[in-house]
Formats: C-alpha cells, structure tokens, sequence
C-alpha cells in the first residue's frame, strides 16, 4: 500500500468521527442557513451529506485531477441542486468547505504523527496542496451547481406565478373562467394575454367568462392588451363574456376609444354564468 492510499484510508476509517465532530461544532443562527436547523430529519440528512463526502474527495490522493474531478462531480452535484443548499445564502456553505477543509489539515497531522514510517516534507507539502486545491475545486464546483439549480428553480417559480395570474378554470367541456385579482401591469397583461389564449386552445374552450371584479385600475396599455385579448379570443372562435367592469375601467376604455363591440358584458359573475 502506498502512503497516498494509506492516508486516504486513513480519512475513510475515521470519516463518522470527523462528521460527528464537524454537527457538533456548527455555529449558526441565521434562520435562512440549512445549518440553523436543528430537527432530527434536517440533522440526519446533513450528517449523512457530509459522512458521502469523505469517499469522494479522499480520491484525490490515488486519482490524477481530472478522473478526481470527474468523481467528485457526483457529491457536488448532489448537494447543488439540494433546495435547502440553494435557499442557504452561499457564503455559510462556503464557511462549511473551509471548515471541513482545516479538518482535514488536522487530521492529516494525526496520520503524519501515527504513521509507521518515515513521511518526507515534500510528501507533507504535496497532501497540503492537494487538499487546498481538492477544496477550492469543490467550493467552484458546489458555486456552479447551486447558481444554475437555483437559477432552474426561480424558473420554474416564475413560470408557476405567471400561471396563476391568468388562471383559466373549465367550468365545463365548452365553457372557463378567467378571474383577474389585483394590480395588471403591462408585464402581466401580457402574460395573461399569452397564457390565456394558450389554455383556451388547449381545453377546446367555446365561451370564455373574464371577471373584472377584483381589478380596481387599469392604464392605457392594459386596457388595450384587454382588448387585444378579446379580439384574439374572437378569432380564434371564442365567445368572450365580461363581468364586474368597475366605472373607473369603463371611463378608460370609453376614454381611449376602445370599444367591446360584439361582446356581451355582464354586471356581475352571477349575471354573467346565468347566460349560455
């Protein structure tokens, strides 16, 4: 056995320890830090997180860089697109790296005392470098991982309150629902206009019902994507109905010459749904 895979094992046999002793000496109080969190799930999951990493990185003392790169690539992975790493804001993960790093220093130390043989100062200053840069790799590698995850899962958040915003509800195989609730700026105009015909098309909607009764303003441009909207509704075969069309709207629409022409307006939803 080399010294190399000697002391490679001798991290693997002692890798519950360093792992008990690295939860036991966690510091955090910021509620936004993964490593704040003290419930038996949250600590079993991390220990256990940290207990895989000791098999992955210790392979940088028998791999050339690259194959060591290529295997560690795994355990990052793993970690980057954790949700609770990504939500942690990095520079706490970070403080992990560095922690778990000087671990490793002195555990090597521990292996350098224990050691039966003669272990030259050249082969010290190669494992020093070796972990120094094995750490840096993986704080790169874990930085990539968790701004492309993250950037994924604001994405796909993104995508979720964008369909919320123009939520079409079947009402039955012909007829949906379009209620608008709150503030429509031209940003959300628009994404209603493209969410709604998508899912009109996709439903096979005959009649669409859209509730104006909890929107209280509206500018120029929302009122004209509105009547975009209709026209687009129109042309695709759509019967559009309007219902809750606060005065305020109305004197806009009247105001910028918008006229709903071919369209039947309703008072209320109630009014409204009482029509086929």
């Amino acid at each position: 056995m080399t010294k190399n895979e000697a002391l490679r094992d001798y991290f693997l046999d002692h890798a519950q320890q360093m792992t008990d002793e690295w939860y036991e000496t966690l510091e955090e109080n910021d509620p936004a830090s993964i490593y704040a969190v003290r419930t038996p799930e949250v600590a079993e999951k991390l220990k256990e997180q940290n207990f895989q990493f000791h098999p992955f990185f210790t392979q940088i003392f028998i791999l050339d860089e690259e194959q060591w790169k290529e295997t560690f690539q795994e355990w990052a992975s793993d970690i980057s697109s954790d949700e609770n790493h990504i939500t942690t804001p990095s520079h706490y993960v970070i403080r992990e790296f560095m922690r778990v790093r000087m671990q490793y220093i002195a555990y090597m130390k521990k292996f350098i005392e224990e050691y039966d043989g003669h272990i030259t100062q050249q082969e010290i200053d190669n494992w020093n470098e070796l972990i120094i840069r094995g750490f840096d790799n993986a704080i790169l590698q874990f930085v990539e991982g968790s701004n492309k995850n993250s950037k994924e899962l604001l994405k796909a958040k993104e995508d979720i309150i964008q369909q919320l915003s123009a939520p079409v509800i079947a009402l039955d195989e012909k007829r949906a629902l379009l209620p608008l609730i709150g503030e429509i700026d031209s940003e959300r105009a628009g994404v209603i206009l493209e969410n709604t015909l998508h899912q009109c098309s996709r439903l096979g909607i005959g009649q669409l019902y859209i509730d104006l009764s909890g929107v209280a303003t509206i500018d120029t441009l929302v009122a004209h994507q509105i009547s975009n909207l209709i026209q687009s509704l129109q042309l695709l075969g759509i019967k559009p109905t309007i219902s809750g069309m606060r005065p305020e709207i109305a004197q806009t629409a009247i105001q910028l010459g918008i006229a709903f022409d071919d369209v039947s307006i309703k008072s209320s939803l109630a009014n409204a749904m009482g029509q086929k």
